[in-house]
């Protein structure tokens, strides 16, 4: 099946629900609002809508909205999901609208358990209901236009909108009454065969791009309401601190400001808009407790995990005694890699618009988890779940951080709005969205690898620190024997470590005070980068091409194979490059899908690097919308690129040093790959992710390629933009 899961994380689909990385958890939403409407109905007689399920409607002027069980973020969904539907409905593809869908139970994931979008998950997890949606609709409009013309539905068919029978037709429109009146289907129907599909695996045009260049799409930053309010929040200057004591003369007395009031994050100003907000804002003056977290500074982190990191930690994975295994090898490799905080920097910073009153309470925003959004908000103004309404707009961007199970940025706007009885806007600046915590974690990884005479890996030590994404959450109860599988998934699961005879992978988890959360690619950010360098060095240190060491150490896994043979062979790997250009590859699986990349690099007579070719192949399965993967891969590449490169979160004495873009460098136009490729191989195998599988491996092929060039290892990130040559 398409949409069935990795035989690990089967177990788990009754009870559980997992984000990227393998992050399971049961999450029970109380109060759950069921579905009545899902946004504006389509234009026309609402009593000729045709509402067969919860993810359509069809009106009598033809039209047809699709409504979609998860969040658009850029990631393409608002097409791909509509392809599904559209594929089984027959239908005009001219006459698609897309909303997203309100917090409900029928919306809820179809593995993990409540309503998300995230783990890169929304195309194989819905390929099967959404395209059953479009099936079951299809069936009841030739089963009231079989009745119609006087026939059976077997003399019936459809096309582009329409049923056929002979010499008559009618319009899906048309019969949008009569089959609203039908009974429901007491079966799944049948679905197409691939050989009749005529938009899936071919792409369609992207739905939601006209109104991305007209500038009528609508994000949370476009919200406007009668009245409404603009609210900054003071927050402390180190994470978790508090307001000790605070003096507002000043910032009511700049013009337009409305209000001031506390609440559990900081103070919050109120204002006729944005400017006027900040400028009371910094009028502020605020005595802070700043609280356990001022001792955290990243120099003296970073010197503690390396000291954790010699030591074995609790076991991920372990085979065999590594310990014998390194002592007999004919060589030991021994290596280090750091990575720092990373902060998720969505071009959109966040922002929510709430208008509160004795019984109902709603939200407008971009978030990944209506549902969750929705509980939060009802327990802080006391109301039940189902008056609270969440209108999901489109995101400007996400990368998990609009997926935080503490819904916090949701709780602060409520927070405002509960305090001040005003209806608002809490916006947040860039500064305070790089300033505000819920980071990648910070990771320091130890390697002892050792190889045989013909350069066989035969023992692998690897120690992991960095703290767990899921400790302190919701989450932690999923966590198995203290390791939380976001940590070391990519080295615990590597295609490489079953064939070590002596292996053990330990983890060490530090509680600390700054709050951490999944990013794209989630652990695979960081294992990756350690996994395909350090095979890259024992290729090296057994004098074997890295291409030819792949493919010999991976030759049980075919997927792995396909990407890796697609990316070499579309690079040209092996044939003579341009005089001072060098590759560097890797090969990575994430989140179902095999990730292949060549990068193509120079470095300078300065020690300038340049990244002038990244040559991609991915193994998704089936690619329902093969240019939606390519712009994913295409996405993924120029994000790693800026982790690879510029990416770092620092702190001194609690307070993050970074920013803005200025400080917390995001890769522009002219540092993207000269050129990049997307290859996509023919599978049939099953499907996986596009989203974040692209990311993990852009940091390993750039380091590789800069040791073919300079002879160097890069292992601690972000590498910069030069390479110091006399090192």
């Amino acid at each position: 099946m398409h949409d069935e899961l990795t035989t690990s994380r089967r177990g788990f689909l009754k009870t559980g629900a997992m984000l990227g990385g393998g992050l399971l958890i049961s999450f029970a939403v109380p109060g759950v609002r069921r579905l009545a409407r899902a946004g504006s109905l389509p234009a026309g007689d609402a009593a000729a809508v045709f509402a067969p399920n919860a993810f359509l409607r069809i009106g009598a002027d033809d039209s047809i909205q699709i409504i979609l069980a998860h969040a658009e973020m850029g990631q393409g969904i608002w097409t791909t999901l509509a392809m599904l539907i559209a594929e089984e409905l027959d239908a005009d593809w001219k006459k698609i609208s897309v909303e997203h869908g309100p917090p409900g139970k029928a919306y809820i994931h179809t593995a993990y358990g409540l309503q998300i979008t995230g783990g890169s998950s929304t195309t194989w997890s819905e390929f099967d209901r959404y395209r059953q949606a479009g099936a079951t609709a299809r069936t009841l409009l030739v089963q009231a236009a079989a009745t119609q013309f006087g026939v059976s539905p077997a003399e019936c068919r459809t096309e582009n909108g329409e049923v056929i029978a002979g010499s008559q037709r009618a319009r899906y429109g048309a019969l949008a009454a009569a089959a609203a009146a039908l009974p429901p289907l007491a079966e799944p129907v049948l679905l197409r065969a691939s050989s009749e599909w005529k938009y899936i695996g071919k792409g369609a045009k992207r739905l939601d791009a006209p109104a991305k260049v007209n500038g009528s799409a609508r994000f949370g930053m476009d919200v406007q309401l009668p009245g409404l309010l603009t609210a900054v929040v003071a927050h402390p200057p180190v994470y978790g601190g508090k307001v000790r004591s605070f003096d507002d003369s000043k910032a009511r007395a700049v013009p337009g400001v409305r209000n001031v009031v506390q609440i559990p994050t900081g103070i919050a100003v109120i204002a006729d808009h944005f400017w006027a907000a900040k400028k009371g804002r910094d009028a502020l003056q605020v005595t802070w407790d700043h609280g356990a977290n001022v001792q955290v500074d990243s120099a003296a982190q970073l010197r503690e995990f390396k000291q954790l990191a010699r030591t074995k930690g609790l076991p991920a994975a372990q085979a065999g005694n590594v310990e014998n295994g390194l002592a007999k090898a004919a060589k030991v490799i021994e290596s280090e890699y750091t990575f720092p905080y990373l902060a998720h920097t969505p071009m959109e910073p966040i922002n929510v618009t709430v208008k509160l009153s004795k019984n109902a309470c709603e939200i407008w925003t971009g978030t990944q988890m209506p549902m969750a959004e929705q509980a939060a908000a009802a327990k802080i103004t006391g109301l039940q779940p189902e008056q609270v309404s969440v209108h999901t707009v489109f995101l400007g961007g996400g990368f998990g951080r609009r997926a935080t199970p503490s819904c916090d940025f949701v709780s602060e706007a409520v927070h405002i709005a509960k305090a001040s009885g005003q209806t608002i806007k809490m916006v947040w600046t860039r500064e305070d969205d790089v300033h505000g915590a819920y980071y990648r974690p910070s990771f320091v990884h130890r390697v002892r690898a050792g190889i045989d005479a013909s350069g066989k890996p035969v023992a692998w030590e690897h120690t992991l620190v960095g703290q767990s994404i899921m400790a302190g959450s919701p989450f932690e109860a999923m966590m198995k024997n203290g390791i939380d599988p976001a940590s070391v998934e990519g080295v615990a699961d590597s295609p490489y470590m079953p064939a070590i005879p002596d292996h053990y992978v330990g983890l060490h988890s530090p509680r600390l005070g700054l709050p951490v959360l999944w990013y794209r690619s989630v652990g695979h950010t960081h294992t990756a980068t350690v996994m395909e360098c350090m095979i890259d060095e024992l290729a090296h240190a057994a004098a074997t091409d890295p291409v030819a060491y792949r493919r010999e150490l991976l030759k049980d896994h075919p997927r792995h194979l396909a990407a890796l043979n697609l990316a070499a062979e579309k690079a040209g790997w092996g044939t003579p490059l341009p005089a001072g250009r060098y590759r560097g590859v890797a090969v990575h699986e994430s989140f179902l899908s095999f990730v292949a990349q060549v990068a193509e690099v120079s470095v300078s007579e300065q020690g300038a690097i340049q990244v002038h070719r990244v040559v991609c192949a991915i193994d998704c399965g089936l690619a329902v919308n093969p240019d939606g993967v390519r712009a994913q891969m295409e996405s993924g590449i120029n994000f790693g690129v800026s982790t690879a490169l510029y990416g770092r979160i620092s702190l001194e004495k609690g307070k993050v040093q970074q920013s803005n873009f200025h400080d917390y460098h995001i890769a522009r136009m002219n540092e993207s790959p000269l050129a990049i490729e997307v290859h996509i191989v023919d599978s049939t195998e099953k499907m996986g992710g596009a989203g974040e599988c692209g990311v993990p491996p852009v940091a390993p092929a750039i380091a590789n390629a800069v040791f073919a060039a300079t002879g160097q290892r890069l292992r601690d990130l972000p590498f910069g933009t030069h390479v110091n040559l006399k090192a």
